[in-house]
């Protein structure tokens, strides 16, 4: 291989698909009822975040319309120019009331505002302390954020609280503790009462994700952290929410502080009418939506405790999100593979998502899955054990 400016990418890539870990893009057609076609092979589709099976329903799609005939296709500024539309108001403070929260602030996206949030309220003598399993984008914001960064083991409060009481004392200007609700990856739940008492006791700033939790756990369906004052919640609305972008609860002089220190808020482009529209409209539905939350838990709670009578490894999970825990990186592949051999859509995640020697098949179920197509994925997954 001649040496070239580029040569590190392909030496990278190499290194990728030597250890199973080199990733492609597909292209799908979403359907009705779950399923899902690829190449024209209609398959179950058991990897999306779809949990309620709003991203196809009727008002959401009426909804979006009407806001793209009142207000254009796109916002054509960021907020604090002119794309702050008066939808953006309507849309926050209807999202406030249901989160029992005293304002609320809408994003371009999960990512985005994780990986802007902490370096807006940091500075070089903050001390953040994240739990070991947060998702990507709060490492990011966190590494980016220019202060001290520990990371406490996994759902250990016993751990995080040796942390919080060994760097209380130190003069730090203020002190974070970052964690989600639902563990993206393993589909366990934090203790939110235990972690703000925590946060309470030694002055720190809670911050929590709901991405996973909103739409289906709390009051209404507003996520765990519903109604109990939590300093800082990010939520989205690309999951169950069935349409894009992301949401901050809060204060109202934290909210002030993040229109005019945030980068993500302030250098972003508003997002288009037609989403608010969509989230306005999920927003409408969600509290509605009780038995839909119910039938997703109990089929939940049956494939995990099918999965877990054959032998396979689910972690701790106790949510929509069911790990089917591997290990190895070529045998995860072999299972995604021999899954969509039979009509099943179910990615493999492997490192760097999760750690090494965790690779697995992470499954996520929504309201729109029948128990027909339950025993499916269960007698699939039986033929691979055997």
């Amino acid at each position: 291989m001649s040496h070239s400016k580029f040569s590190f990418i392909q030496r990278e890539l190499l290194q990728r698909k030597s250890t199973h870990q080199f990733r492609k893009l597909q292209n799908v057609q979403p359907l009705a009822n779950g399923k899902i076609s690829i190449d024209g092979r209609v398959m179950y589709n058991f990897c999306s975040n779809d949990y309620l099976g709003l991203s196809r329903h009727p008002l959401l799609q009426e909804r979006a319309l009407q806001f793209v005939e009142k207000y254009g296709n796109g916002a054509t500024a960021s907020r604090l120019v002119c794309g702050n539309l008066s939808c953006y108001a309507e849309v926050e403070e209807k999202l406030a009331a249901l989160k029992g929260s005293e304002t609320a602030l809408i994003f371009n996206s999960g990512f985005q505002a994780n990986v802007s949030l902490l370096p807006a309220l940091t500075d070089r003598h903050s001390l953040i302390i994240a739990d070991k399993l947060c998702h990507n984008s709060l490492v990011q914001g966190s590494l980016l954020s220019r202060g001290t960064f520990l990371r406490y083991r996994h759902n250990d409060l016993e751990n995080l609280t040796e942390l919080l009481r060994k760097n209380s004392t130190k003069k730090y200007s203020r002190i974070f503790i970052v964690t989600e609700s639902v563990f993206s990856m393993d589909g366990d739940l934090s203790d939110i009462v235990a972690l703000k008492g925590l946060a309470e006791k030694y002055n720190a700033i809670l911050l929590i994700d709901e991405a996973h939790a909103t739409g289906v756990f709390g009051e209404n369906g507003m996520g765990l952290t519903c109604g109990m004052d939590v300093d800082l919640v990010m939520g989205t609305f690309g999951k169950a929410c069935g349409s894009f972008g992301a949401y901050i609860t809060c204060s109202k002089d934290i909210a002030d502080y993040l229109i005019n220190y945030c980068s993500g808020l302030i250098y972003s482009t508003a997002l288009p009418p037609s989403v608010l529209g969509a989230v306005d409209a999920s927003l409408d539905l969600i509290p509605g939506m009780m038995p839909e939350r119910q039938y997703l838990a109990e089929i939940s709670a049956y494939l995990r405790d099918a999965l877990n009578n054959l032998g396979f490894n689910t972690g701790q999970s106790n949510s929509q999100i069911i790990p089917v825990i591997i290990g190895s990186e070529k045998e995860t592949i072999q299972l995604s593979e021999w899954l969509a051999e039979h009509s099943i859509l179910a990615s493999a995640i492997r490192p760097p998502t999760v750690d090494k020697g965790k690779a697995r098949i992470r499954l996520t179920l929504s309201a729109l899955h029948t128990k027909k197509h339950i025993d499916h994925l269960i007698h699939v997954l039986q033929k691979w054990r055997q």
